[in-house]
C-alpha cells in the first residue's frame, strides 16, 4: 500500500467512526451544526478568498478561460449565497428515522421500514468550491460522514472551506471528522478512495462525463452515476408551433452549461416545414449554433433567419454539448424519435411537445430516462424546481435513486422488527 493509500484509508476509516456517532443524532443537533458552518463561512470570508486567489492565480497562468476562471472565483457575496444555502438546508424535513412503511403483521410482529443513512458518502468534482459547502451540508443533514475530494484547481479553495466548516463543528454536538478532505492532489489520491471498499459506503461524482466513466470504470466502491445529461426535445405532429418554438430555445438557451439542458432536438417531418424556420429563428436570436441533417439545411437555405447551421455529423448526435449548440433532426414518426433517443440518450430527461394525449402517454410509457417532459422545458429536472429542496445531483441510473438526488435519496434503509418473545 502507498503512503497516499494509507493516508486515504485513515481519513476513511475516521469517516466511519463519525458516521457510527452522527447516525443517531437529532435534528436539532444537526441543524445547529448547519448553522454555525453557514455562520462561519461568512465569519471567515476573507480567509477563504484569499485561499481563492491562490486558485485563480493559477488558473489564470495556466491558460484557463474566463468562463472556467469565473467559476472557480469566490468574493463575499458568493461566500454568502452559498452560506445562504447551507441555511435553506436547515429548514428542509430530516429524512433519518422516516418511516416508509409497515404495520402489526398478522403473527404480531411489529414491522417498520425507516430511513437510515448510506454511511460515508466520498464525493468526486470538478471546478467550483462551492460543491464543498453545499455537499458537507447535504451529507450533514442526511446523517452522512462526507469526504471531499475536489479537483487540484480548486485545492486552496476547498482546503479553507473545509477548515473552516471543521472548526465550526468543533463547538456542536456534531463529529468534526463527519466533513473532511480526502488527502492528496494527484489522481493517486481519488483511485485511493475509489478503492476503499469497505471504508467508503458510496461514491457520488459530481462533473462532466469522462469524471463520471472514470469513477464507474476505475472504482470499486459502488458509484451513484449523476450529471451525464443528453437531453432531447421532441417536436411533435400534434405539437402547439409557440410552445414548441419557446421550450425549445427555452431548453437550450436558458442556461446551457448545465446538464438538464437541451442536446438535440427531434422534429416530426408534418410539422418540419412550418417549425424549422420559427424555431432556427429563435435559435439565432439566442445565439444558438444549429448542426442540422439535410432537411434542416434546406429549411435553413430556403428561409434565411441569420441562423448558424452548419452540418451534422454522426458525433453531434451523441455530443453533450453543454455550449450554445444544438443537433437537428427531421424524423417521420414518434417511434423514430424514441429509437433515436434509445441510441443516443444518457437517460437524463427527454420532452415531448404535443397536444395529443395518446401520444403523449405512448411517449412517456417507451423513453427509458429519469425524468419525461411533457410540454416542459428540459430545464425543470433540478431537485428545487421539483419542490426538494437542495440536491446532489441528477441520477441517471436506475438502482438506488434516480433523478434528482435531495435529502431522502441521500439515505438507505433497514428493518425494525418488535416482538413479544416471538419464535418461528
Amino acid at each position: 500500500m502507498s503512503d497516499i493509500e494509507r493516508e486515504v484509508h485513515a481519513v476513511a476509516e475516521r469517516a466511519r467512526d463519525a458516521a457510527a456517532d452522527l447516525a443517531p443524532l437529532s435534528r436539532a443537533v444537526k441543524d445547529e451544526a448547519l448553522l454555525a458552518m453557514a455562520d462561519a463561512l461568512v465569519k471567515r470570508a476573507d480567509e477563504i478568498t484569499a485561499a481563492n486567489a491562490e486558485d485563480v492565480e493559477r488558473a489564470r497562468e495556466a491558460g484557463t478561460g474566463p468562463a472556467m476562471v469565473d467559476r472557480l472565483t469566490l468574493d463575499p457575496q458568493r461566500i454568502e449565497a452559498i452560506a445562504d444555502a447551507v441555511r435553506e438546508i436547515v429548514e428542509l424535513p430530516d429524512p433519518v428515522g422516516e418511516s416508509v412503511r409497515g404495520g402489526i403483521l398478522p403473527n404480531g410482529l411489529d414491522l417498520r421500514q425507516i430511513r437510515v443513512p448510506l454511511g460515508v458518502v466520498g464525493i468526486i468534482y470538478e471546478g467550483r468550491p462551492n460543491v464543498t459547502a453545499d455537499a458537507a451540508a447535504l451529507c450533514l443533514k442526511s446523517g452522512n460522514a462526507a469526504l471531499l475530494r475536489g479537483s487540484s484547481s480548486a485545492y486552496s479553495s476547498n482546503t479553507a472551506i473545509i477548515g473552516v466548516l471543521r472548526d465550526a463543528l468543533a463547538g456542536t454536538g456534531v463529529p468534526v471528522d463527519a466533513v473532511q478532505m480526502v488527502p492528496g492532489r494527484t489522481r493517486e489520491s481519488s483511485n485511493a478512495l475509489m478503492r476503499a471498499r469497505g471504508l467508503v459506503d458510496v461514491l457520488i461524482p459530481r462533473g462532466g462525463g469522462s469524471l463520471i466513466q472514470a469513477v464507474v470504470r476505475d472504482s470499486t466502491v459502488p458509484v451513484i452515476e449523476t450529471g451525464e445529461g443528453l437531453c432531447h426535445v421532441y417536436v411533435d405532429a400534434d405539437a402547439d408551433l409557440d410552445k414548441a418554438v419557446a421550450i425549445t430555445t427555452n431548453a437550450k438557451a436558458q442556461r446551457c452549461s448545465v446538464c438538464n439542458s437541451a442536446e438535440t432536438l427531434l422534429v416530426h417531418e408534418a410539422v418540419a416545414e412550418a417549425f424549422l424556420p420559427r424555431v432556427l429563428a429563435s435559435l439565432a436570436e439566442a445565439g444558438v449554433t444549429v448542426h442540422g441533417d439535410p432537411r434542416v439545411l434546406e429549411a435553413a437555405a430556403a428561409n434565411p433567419t441569420g441562423a448558424t447551421v452548419v452540418e451534422a455529423t454522426e458525433e453531434d448526435w451523441a455530443a453533450e454539448y453543454l455550449s450554445m449548440d444544438l443537433a437537428v433532426r427531421v424524423v417521420p414518426d414518434v417511434d423514430a424519435a424514441l429509437a433515436h433517443i434509445r441510441k443516443y440518450s444518457t437517460q437524463h430527461t427527454e420532452a415531448i411537445i404535443t397536444d395529443s394525449l395518446s401520444t403523449s402517454r405512448y411517449f412517456v410509457s417507451r423513453v427509458d430516462s429519469a425524468a419525461v417532459m411533457v410540454n416542459a422545458s428540459t430545464r425543470f429536472t433540478d431537485g428545487g424546481e421539483f419542490g426538494f429542496g437542495a440536491e446532489i445531483g441528477i441520477s441517471t441510473q436506475k438502482l438506488h435513486a434516480r433523478g434528482p438526488m435531495g435529502l431522502p435519496e441521500m439515505t438507505s434503509t433497514k428493518y425494525v422488527v418488535t416482538g413479544d418473545g416471538h419464535l418461528r
